[in-house]
C-alpha cells in the first residue's frame, strides 16, 4: 500500500467513526512559545486536554507534520545511521476529547490494523501500563490475545505526561514481529531477547494509544479527570515501512524516491557503500524537514528555531560533500519534496520558488562558512605551533561548530593533516561544551502549562468561565459585568483606587493583542468606581483580560460597569493593519509570489513586517509598493469581513500567515481584488480612511528576512514633515535651496576623500621619516632585535605602515608602537616571520594594551590594538622587552 493512499485510508476510516478531519498545524507551535517544533498530533489540542477550550464534534483525526530536532526531542545525530529516526516525520492519530475511552480506542485500533490494513493479527502483540488492568481485559476480549500477548511496562514505557504537573495516564501500545532474524544485543550476550521491551528490531512499535485520565498536582497526588480522553499517535512512515515489507522507513515509497534522487545526482548507487548510503538517508530527510520548516515560515539563522534549521540544512550540505557534491544541490531537493508530497500538502507547490531561493542562498553561505573556518584553523595552528603528536583542543572544534557552523570531522581532519591528534582529551572537551550548550538550551525544551501559579489560575478560569464575547467588531462601548478581577497573581474580591488589577468580563470591545496588533485601551467605569484600561491581552486560553489602573472609587467582582475604546488609538490600529495587508499584498506584486509575512507589529502610530525576500530591496522598489498601496488608498475600496470555514476559505484563495493559530471558523477579510487574507484583527471600512502610507525604513533583519516599518494617516503626514523638516535645515546649513542638497553633498563627500587621500600620503612620509628615529632606538634582548617607541599624531593605517616599514628595515626583530590623537591610542606589533614561534605579535600586543587601558589581538606576524589611556602609554611600550625576554 502505497503511503499516500494509507494516510488518506486513516482519515476516513476516523471520519467513519464520527471524528472531524483536521489539518495538520504547522511546525511552528502558534500557541506555545516554549515549544521548539510541534513534535506530536497532540500539541494543537493542547488547550481542549487542559479544559480551556471545546470541540465540537468532540472526536478528531489528523495527519500532523512534525519535527524532532533540538530541545528535549531530538532525534538530529541518530538520522541516516538507524532504520527509523528522522527529523521530519508524519504522525496519524485520533483523539477524543471526553467522549469515548479506552473501550472505543482499543477497539478502533485492532479494527483498522486488522480488517482495514489486513495486518497479520498473529503478528501483532500489546503491551499496558503495569496496574492497568482494563486495557489488558480490553486487549483479550476485543483482540482474543492470550496472557502471553499482553505485556506488562513501567512508567518508562507505558506512561505518558503533558508535564511536571496536568493531565497524564497509562499507554497501550501496539507491535509489530518484524522476524527473529534479525540481530539482537541480548541474545548476542546469552540471554533471552526481551520481545517488545528490547532494544532490538524484531518487534516494531506501531501504534501508542494514551489514555489521558488523571491529573496530578505539585506533591505528585493523581486525581481522576472528570472527562477521561484519548490521544493517539501512530507513525505513518513506519506503518508504511510494515505494509510494504521493508525493514527501513528509507526504503517506503515516502522516503526512496529521494534517496534515489541524491544518488543519481551524486552518481553513488543506493546500497553500494555503507558510508555512502548513510549520507543520502541523511540528506533525504533532512531535505524533507528544510522544505516543510521553511514552508511553515522558518528562516535559518543563528537563534531559535532558526539555528535548528539551519543546522539541519548544513548537515545535509556537508553529507552532500562527502558525496562529492561540491556545488549547490539541496535547493534541487524542494522540487523532489514537492512532487512527492504536494497532493497532501499543496503549499509547498505554492512556495517551492521561494523555498528554493532560501536553500540556495544558505547553501552559498554555507561555503563561505567552510572557508572562514578554514582561516580560524589555520590561526589556530599559527597560534599554537606544530601539533607534534598533541591532543586537539574539544572546546576549540566546539566553537568552531556552534558558533561558525564548521562540521567538526572536517575541523579534525584539517588539524591532523598539521600534526594533532584526535584523543579522549578532545571528547571530554567536546563533551564539556556541548552539555553546556544543551543546558542553556533546556529551558526552551519544556512541554507544559504557564508553569507559574498565575498561569494555573488562569488555567482554571478558562475552564470555569463562560465564553467572552468580544463585540469589539461592532462598537467601542459596551455594557459588561465584572466576572473575576485579578491582583498579585490571586483572585481579589474588591480593587480600590491606586491600585492595579486584571479584570476579566463578560463581554468586550476591548481587542486583546494578537495577530501582530497590540491591545486596546480605554475606561472601565462603574457605579462607584472609574479605572483607566492600560492594555488588553489573551491569557490561558482565549480568556481577554483587561489591565486596569482604579484611577476613583474602586470596583468589586460581579458589578455592571461600562465599557469604552479609545477611539483615536483604534482607528490608527485600524489604519495601520489595513496598510499591513495593502502591503503584504503590494510586496507579493513588486518581489514576486514568494514574499510571505514572517512577523509583524501594528500599533497606532506605526506598522512593521518582516517578510521572506532573499535579496535586497532596490529604492525604486520601495516606491513602486507605496505607489501600489497608495493607488489602492486613492480608490477608496471597501474592507469586507466574512466569516467562514477555514476549507473555503483557503479554497477561495485567502493567505494564512505565519505563525498563527486557526479555529475552523475564520473571518476572511478581503480588500478588493488586491488582498485577501485571515485574519481576526480591527480594519477600516473604506481603503480611504488610511489617508496616506508611506514606507519609513527598509532593511535585512535575518538570513533571508527583511524588514519594512511604515506609517499611515495622520502619522504618515507627520513623518513626511518631519523629513520635509530635515532637508530644509539641511539646505540651510549649506546656503542652497533643497532640491540642490544631494547634489552638494556628493561634491563634499568627494572633496573628503580628496583630503584624506591626501592626510594619508602626510601620515605615509611621517612614518617614512619617523623610521630611522625609531631604528636607531632598537635594543637586543637575547640576541633579538626590538623597537619600542610612540609617535603621536598618527592614525592606526599610518602606525600600521610605520610598523611594517621599521620591521622590513630590520630584517629580523620584534616592532611594538603606539600612537596617541585626541587621546585615543592606536597600538600595532610587527614580528619578522624568522620570529613568530618564539614571539607571537597578538599576545604581545594583548599585555602592552592591558597596560594602557584597552584590548586588542591579531596574527603571530602582525597585530594591533586601542587604548584608552595615553598617559599610561610610555609605560605601556616599554614592557615588549620585557615579554621579548620572557619569550626567549
Amino acid at each position: 500500500m502505497k503511503g499516500a493512499v494509507l494516510r488518506e485510508r486513516f482519515l476516513k476510516y476516523f471520519e467513519a467513526q464520527g471524528h472531524a478531519r483536521v489539518r495538520s498545524s504547522s511546525l511552528v507551535p502558534g500557541d506555545d512559545p516554549t515549544l521548539l517544533f510541534t513534535n506530536a498530533g497532540m500539541v494543537q489540542f493542547k488547550a481542549v486536554f487542559l479544559g480551556e477550550e471545546r470541540r465540537d464534534p468532540p472526536r478528531a483525526t489528523t495527519c500532523q507534520k512534525c519535527v524532532r530536532a533540538g530541545g528535549k526531542h531530538n532525534d538530529l545525530e541518530n538520522v541516516g545511521r538507524t532504520a527509523r529516526h528522522h527529523t521530519f516525520f508524519e504522525m496519524l492519530g485520533n483523539f477524543s476529547f471526553g467522549n469515548y475511552f479506552k473501550a472505543e480506542a482499543v477497539a478502533f485500533a485492532w479494527e483498522f490494523l486488522t480488517r482495514d490494513l489486513a495486518i497479520d493479527r498473529t503478528r501483532l502483540i500489546a503491551t499496558v501500563f503495569t496496574d492497568d488492568d482494563d486495557a489488558f481485559v480490553l486487549w483479550k476480549k476485543v483482540a482474543g490475545f492470550g496472557d502471553d500477548r499482553i505485556l506488562r511496562l513501567g512508567e518508562k514505557d507505558n506512561f505518558w505526561a503533558m508535564g511536571e504537573t496536568g493531565p497524564c495516564g497509562p499507554c497501550s501500545e501496539v507491535h509489530f514481529h518484524q522476524g527473529d532474524h534479525l540481530p539482537c544485543a541480548e541474545e548476542a550476550a546469552g540471554r533471552s531477547c526481551l520481545g517488545p521491551a528490547c532494544e532490538c528490531d524484531r518487534w516494531l512499535e506501531i501504534w501508542n494509544l494514551v489514555f489521558m485520565q488523571f491529573n496530578r498536582d505539585a506533591s505528585g497526588a493523581m486525581t481522576p479527570l472528570p472527562r477521561p480522553s484519548i490521544d493517539t499517535g501512530m507513525g505513518l512512515e513506519r506503518i508504511a515501512a510494515v505494509l510494504q515489507g521493508k525493514s527501513s522507513n528509507y526504503d517506503t515509497d515516502l522516503l526512496r524516491p529521494l534517496i534515489d534522487r541524491a544518488a543519481e545526482l551524486a552518481g553513488k548507487p543506493y546500497g553500494r557503500n555503507p558510508d555512502d548510503d548513510v549520507s543520502l538517508r541523511v540528506i533525504a530527510d533532512h531535505a524533507r524537514a528544510t522544505t516543510f520548516l521553511i514552508t511553515d515560515g522558518v528562516t535559518p539563522s543563528n537563534e531559535w528555531r532558526g539555528y535548528v534549521l539551519r543546522r539541519i540544512m548544513r548537515r545535509a550540505m556537508l553529507h552532500g560533500r562527502f558525496l562529492g557534491l561540491t556545488e549547490p544541490f539541496l535547493f534541487r531537493s524542494v522540487e523532489w519534496v514537492s512532487a512527492l508530497m504536494s497532493e497532501a500538502y499543496p503549499e509547498l507547490e505554492r512556495e517551492r520558488a521561494r523555498m528554493q531561493d532560501t536553500v540556495r542562498g544558505e547553501e552559498e553561505r554555507f561555503a563561505e562558512t567552510l572557508d572562514s573556518g578554514e582561516r580560524r584553523i589555520e590561526e589556530y595552528h599559527e597560534a599554537h605551533g606544530p601539533g607534534q603528536g598533541r591532543a586537539i583542543d574539544g572546546a576549540f572544534l566546539f566553537t568552531l561548530y556552534d558558533t561558525f557552523g564548521f562540521p567538526r570531522d572536517l575541523a579534525e581532519d584539517a588539524l591532523r593533516d598539521r600534526g594533532w591528534e584526535k584523543t579522549d582529551a578532545t571528547d571530554a572537551a567536546w563533551d564539556a561544551s556541548m552539555e553546556a550548550q544543551r543546558e542553556r538550551a533546556r529551558a526552551g525544551a519544556a512541554f507544559a502549562g504557564d508553569g507559574d501559579a498565575a498561569g494555573g489560575l488562569y488555567q482554571r478560569l478558562s475552564a470555569e468561565l463562560p465564553r467572552i464575547e468580544f463585540v469589539g467588531y461592532e462598537t467601542l462601548a459596551s455594557p459588561a459585568r465584572v466576572l473575576v478581577m485579578l491582583g498579585e497573581g490571586r483572585r481579589v474580591s474588591e480593587a480600590g483606587e491606586g491600585t492595579e488589577v486584571e479584570v476579566i468580563l463578560d463581554r468586550t470591545p476591548a481587542y486583546a493583542e494578537s495577530g501582530g496588533q497590540v491591545g486596546d485601551t480605554g475606561t472601565l467605569v462603574g457605579r462607584h468606581g472609574r479605572g483607566e484600561i492600560l492594555d488588553t491581552y489573551y491569557r490561558g486560553s482565549k480568556l481577554i483580560v483587561h489591565r486596569v489602573r482604579v484611577t476613583s472609587g474602586g470596583f468589586s467582582e460581579g458589578e455592571d460597569v461600562a465599557v469604552t475604546v479609545s477611539s483615536p488609538r483604534r482607528q490608527g490600529l485600524a489604519q495601520h493593519h489595513t496598510g499591513t495587508h495593502l502591503l503584504h499584498a503590494a510586496l507579493r506584486r513588486v518581489l514576486g509570489t514568494h514574499v510571505t509575512q514572517a512577523g509583524s507589529l501594528v500599533a497606532p502610530d506605526h506598522l512593521r513586517f518582516d517578510f521572506s525576500h532573499g535579496a535586497g530591496v532596490r529604492d525604486r522598489e520601495v516606491e513602486q509598493i507605496e505607489e501600489l498601496v497608495n493607488e489602492q488608498v486613492q480608490a477608496n475600496v471597501a474592507v469586507s469581513r466574512v466569516e467562514m470555514n477555514i476549507d473555503e476559505a483557503l479554497a477561495s484563495g485567502a493567505m494564512a500567515l505565519f505563525g498563527e493559530k486557526y479555529g475552523d471558523r475564520v473571518r476572511v477579510v478581503k480588500i478588493g481584488d488586491f488582498s485577501t487574507e485571515l485574519c481576526g484583527g480591527t480594519h477600516l471600512d473604506q481603503t480611504g480612511q488610511l489617508g496616506f502610507f508611506k514606507v519609513d525604513t527598509e532593511g535585512a533583519v535575518a538570513s533571508g528576512v527583511r524588514r519594512i516599518e511604515a506609517v499611515a494617516g495622520t502619522a504618515a503626514l507627520e513623518a513626511v514633515v518631519r523629513r520635509e523638516r530635515v532637508l530644509r535645515e539641511a539646505a540651510e546649513i549649506l546656503k542652497i535651496a533643497p532640491g540642490e542638497v544631494p547634489q552638494r553633498l556628493r561634491k563634499l563627500l568627494d572633496e573628503q576623500r580628496v583630503l584624506e587621500k591626501e592626510l594619508a600620503a602626510l601620515q605615509g612620509r611621517l612614518a617614512a621619516s619617523k623610521a630611522d628615529d625609531l631604528l636607531a632606538t632598537a635594543r637586543q634582548v637575547g640576541g633579538v632585535a626590538v623597537v619600542a617607541g610612540r609617535i603621536d599624531g598618527l592614525e592606526s593605517e599610518g602606525l600600521r605602515a610605520l610598523a611594517d616599514r621599521v620591521r622590513e628595515r630590520l630584517g629580523s626583530g620584534v616592532v611594538c608602537v603606539g600612537s596617541a590623537v585626541d587621546g585615543k591610542v592606536s597600538l600595532v606589533a610587527a614580528v619578522t616571520k624568522d620570529l613568530t614561534k618564539r614571539v607571537h605579535a597578538g599576545k604581545l600586543i594583548q599585555e602592552v594594551a592591558k597596560a594602557a587601558g584597552g584590548s586588542g589581538g591579531g596574527r603571530p606576524d602582525l597585530a594591533q590594538a586601542g587604548a584608552k589611556d595615553a598617559s599610561r602609554l610610555d609605560d605601556a611600550l616599554q614592557l615588549a622587552y620585557d615579554f621579548v625576554a620572557r619569550s626567549g
